[in-house]
């Protein structure tokens, strides 16, 4: 029976687009053999894996460094995953003063990859076992683009597990979210099916971010820890002035830090890897006194 080429062609798209969301590049993500090998292959021997139950959804996470060091968690951004800090998982002089975690954040990576959490409060609410089950000194988070409002939300709700805070070029004012016309469309179901899964989750937690940004502020006040933000000022996908917001917001912080990458974009996170570092290892060395902003 002969195949028309009017069904032939739509067919054949649909086949393309069904096998392209099921490539391993577009999952944003690294196996425990793959990581392992690469932290190997970077003079990083002490690696582990871990994974527990929250919510009904395993949680995943990696750790580099002596578990009897302080804590440093790092939190990536949308879409990403584990993966996407293995620079500093495998970075020497971090890894001399803390054990380093890098998370799958919920839907990403293997924490129930493909299975959106589109609350901030719950993101924070899963991964506040690792603080817990690693506290050992002070407790270091650093996040990037959507995991700065990520430890910001970790911050406010348990401010007695967080000794400082990193925030990479983080979307954490809602007057700065930007919204597109496309985003709600792509979450329809008649569309969503087309998309690679984490892309499908990276929407579907950034179109309620406005509104879940709104529902802090006034938790602001919550966090006492000091707080470093690095931001670049050429960023076109996270307005400069989060950073200012995040200055003017914490008003009962120790101290707060603000570093501007005048000549810099979104993806510092990596190309400033050596920088965020050291200011994640100032904070560790940080003591009780004041600093004038």
């Amino acid at each position: 029976m002969k195949i028309k080429k009017r069904y032939l062609i739509p067919g054949l798209v649909c086949i393309g687009l069904f096998a392209t969301c099921k490539m391993e590049f577009l999952k944003f993500r690294q196996s425990e053999n793959k990581q392992r090998t690469t932290l190997l292959e970077k003079g990083q021997p002490d690696v582990k894996f871990f994974t527990y139950r929250w919510n009904g959804r395993e949680i995943h996470y990696t750790q580099t460094g002596a578990d009897t060091l302080p804590l440093v968690v790092m939190v990536h951004g949308s879409p990403g995953s584990s993966s996407a800090c293995l620079g500093f998982l495998s970075d020497q002089a971090l890894t001399a003063a803390a054990q380093v975690i890098s998370v799958d954040r919920p839907g990403f990576g293997y924490s129930g990859f493909g299975n959106t959490e589109r609350s901030l409060k719950e993101q924070a609410a899963a991964l506040k076992p690792i603080l817990e089950a690693h506290k050992a000194g002070k407790t270091i988070l650093a996040g990037h683009s959507f995991g700065g409002p990520v430890i910001v939300r970790m911050a406010m709700d348990f401010p007695e597990l967080v000794d400082g805070l990193v925030i990479v070029a983080g979307s954490i004012d809602p007057d700065l979210e930007p919204h597109y016309w496309w985003q709600k469309p792509l979450d329809w179901s008649v569309f969503r099916w087309m998309m690679p899964p984490a892309f499908r989750v990276s929407n579907q937690e950034i179109l309620p971010l406005k509104e879940e940004l709104k529902e802090m502020l006034p938790r602001w006040k919550k966090i006492t820890c000091p707080v470093t933000i690095i931001q670049g000022m050429k960023d076109n996908l996270v307005a400069p002035g989060n950073a200012g917001f995040a200055k003017k917001m914490l008003v009962n912080s120790r101290r707060v830090e603000i570093d501007t990458l005048e000549n810099d974009g979104h993806f510092i996170f990596w190309t400033k890897q050596e920088r965020i570092t050291q200011k994640i290892i100032d904070l560790l060395n940080f003591e009780n006194h004041e600093f004038h902003r």
